[in-house]
């Protein structure tokens, strides 16, 4: 028995690993039918063989899924509504930001509801009752922005009132003050809302 650790495998790194989307292994399975063998998979998406074993396990699964892109995982217990929603959603978040607007957590909350009732009141027999389902609560938001891979949502409105005229205005005559008072890069810091100890 010896005291010695086994090197590591080549192309296996170890570690906490990014999420694997839906859109990835679905081209994991789609490679896989074209005749490329596991092994070089796992090489190629720097995963362990057992990993993409895995995968091409729930192909049926994957294959029949028409999810979101950036969509990493699967909740069994999701209706498909939701998944609609979320689908619009992300694709309205994505105009906005094109547009150059901010989003906060609190507009996009709000859409999402709007998105559900617009969707219930166009499903035959729905009632008033199940509009009222849908929360679009801080927890759902949270659980959204890991299952869609967002980082760009405000969650504050702070920026969304700032003014930006203002803003540019002032850094040519913020520069000017730096350079008339001789201060280093390093002594130019922002303290918005920050104690200064």
């Amino acid at each position: 028995m010896s005291s010695k650790k086994q090197p590591a495998k080549a192309g296996v790194c170890k570690g906490k690993k990014e999420a694997i989307t839906v859109e990835v292994k679905k081209e994991i399975i789609a490679k896989h039918e074209r005749g490329i063998r596991v092994v070089d998979l796992a090489r190629e998406y720097g995963r362990a063989p057992s990993t993409i074993s895995t995968i091409l396990k729930g192909k049926d699964k994957y294959k029949t899924l028409d999810m979101a892109k950036g969509v990493s995982k699967l909740t069994s217990k999701r209706p498909k509504l939701l998944e609609d929603v979320e689908r619009l959603l992300l694709v309205w978040m994505n105009e906005r930001q094109l547009h150059g607007d901010c989003v906060s957590e609190a507009i996009v909350c709000a859409k999402a509801r709007m998105l559900y009732v617009d969707l219930i009141r166009k499903i035959p027999g729905a009632s008033s009752e199940d509009e009222e389902v849908f929360r679009a609560s801080r927890g759902w938001f949270e659980n959204f922005k890991k299952r869609s891979g967002i980082h760009s949502v405000v969650r504050h409105g702070e920026a969304a009132s700032s003014d930006k005229g203002a803003a540019e205005a002032f850094v040519p005559e913020f520069q000017k003050f730096v350079d008339q008072e001789q201060f280093l890069p390093q002594q130019v810091f922002n303290c918005d809302e920050t104690g200064l100890f």
